[in-house]
């Protein structure tokens, strides 16, 4: 007699396997079971048996949903495609996926989670930053469906110095609160996500205007998320990251700009590698300018009185880097608009009382969730004005005499009278093992 073990058939509904010669059909037992068969024994799947291995599927030129322990041929030649993972998987289901065609580095294949995680994180991945030929088993909800490598290779990762490095799980993060550099000594291969990092770069906020005048812009607010950034990212964040060599990157922390007497001044930018955030416009004053405006920047100033208000997003970039300052209230009016910020417009002043500043973004980047880029709040001529404890600029309330400055590596812009922007900030992350 031969003995067949389950594991060794092929799944495909109708599939055959002949001991010997023609006989009856066999009926298999429970899951893990041997079933001895007596030569000439012809067995049938008939499409419902299961544990008989991947049961590979015809070629797949388009988006499709996978089902667990099939096997899936992926052509990317005629443009990107999007496997979404089964939904309520069940721990040891399985999803094979091969690049039939060598062409996910140059068309992705998108893995969509589902409502599961990938590899602890709760993001979609890019096929292509992991290798071309992969498994993905569900291990349950802890950790959701985790990777095999199946050509043999090791993964290997981007290993770098610089500013203040901390981990979070599989993920380096580092803390750029002053200018430095970023220095990369290995990238990593397919298998450990490329060469490609996630990154914020947030610029220094504008100072706030002089003599009860308007809040300063906050500084210019840019992201970038890898496809296994393994984070939460902005509502504004680009993707699909920023790709690193070995080399040096030079790093520009902007500072924040400086309250004075006459005129506040202008956040500085910040820098790394292809992306520059514009530092926040200043806030329009009581004094020098007759016209009392909000200047341009990242995000622009809010306005004084009549004066025009600063504009956001300057120079252009997609995604907006930043929003419009608020206007002053009017000619004979004491309060002042508020700055920009980076996920919202600066309030406009009312009456005697200043605008708050617009909302700053929320990113979890740094493994915190902080929100960077606020406006800086408007002066009121009298009594207190109306903090935003959402836009990350300055908490504090209006005051006649001087204002908070934004908040320390935010970006955030300056509250009204003397308060000066906050400094910027640049944060890399990857994955490290």
């Amino acid at each position: 007699m031969s003995k067949i073990e389950v594991n060794t058939i092929d799944k495909s509904s109708g599939s055959t396997v002949t001991v010997g010669g023609s006989g009856t059909n066999v009926t298999l037992g429970t899951s893990g079971q041997t079933v001895t068969i007596p030569s000439g024994v012809t067995l049938t799947n008939s499409g419902t048996a299961t544990g008989f291995g991947t049961d590979w599927q015809a070629v797949k030129t388009a988006n499709f949903t996978a089902v667990a322990s099939e096997g899936y041929l992926v052509n990317t030649t005629g443009g990107a495609i999007t496997v979404t993972l089964p939904a309520s998987p069940s721990v040891g289901d399985e999803v094979a996926l091969a690049d039939v065609a060598n062409q996910w580095s140059t068309n992705a294949l998108t893995i969509a989670r589902n409502g599961s995680k990938i590899e602890g994180a709760t993001s979609d991945v890019v096929a292509a930053a992991f290798g071309g030929n992969r498994v993905y088993v569900y291990s349950g909800s802890d950790f959701g469906w985790v990777t095999v490598n199946e050509d043999g290779t090791d993964p290997t990762f981007v290993s770098a110095t610089g500013g203040t490095a901390t981990t979070s799980g599989n993920y380096k993060i580092h803390t750029f609160n002053s200018s430095s550099n970023f220095v990369v000594s290995k990238i990593g291969n397919d298998a450990g996500g490329g060469a490609l990092v996630s990154s914020l770069v947030v610029a220094g906020g504008g100072g706030g205007g002089q003599n009860h005048g308007a809040g300063g812009g906050g500084g210019g607010f840019r992201e970038n998320k890898s496809p296994n950034g393994g984070y939460t990212a902005s509502p504004i964040a680009a993707t699909p990251g920023i790709t690193v060599a070995v080399q040096t990157y030079p790093i520009t922390v902007g500072a924040g700009g400086a309250a004075s007497a006459c005129q506040g001044a202008n956040g500085s930018s910040s820098v790394f590698s292809t992306i520059t955030s514009a530092g926040g416009g200043h806030g329009g004053s009581n004094n020098g300018d007759p016209a009392h405006p909000g200047k341009p920047g990242g995000s622009g100033g809010g306005a004084k009185k009549a004066g025009t208000v600063g504009s956001g997003n300057t120079p252009p970039v997609s995604p907006s880097q930043g929003n419009n300052g608020g206007t002053g209230p009017g000619p004979s009016d004491g309060g002042g608009g508020g700055g920009g910020g980076s996920a919202g417009v600066g309030q406009n002043g009312s009456g005697n009382t200043g605008g708050t500043g617009g909302n700053g973004a929320p990113s979890l980047i740094s493994g915190s969730d902080i929100r960077y880029g606020g406006g800086g709040t408007g002066n009121s001529s009298t009594g207190s004005g109306i903090s935003n404890p959402a836009n990350a600029g300055n908490p504090g309330t209006s005051s006649q005499s001087s204002g908070p400055a934004g908040t320390t590596n935010r970006g955030g812009g300056g509250h009204a009278s003397l308060g000066a922007g906050g400094s910027g900030v640049v944060i890399i992350r990857y994955k490290y093992q």
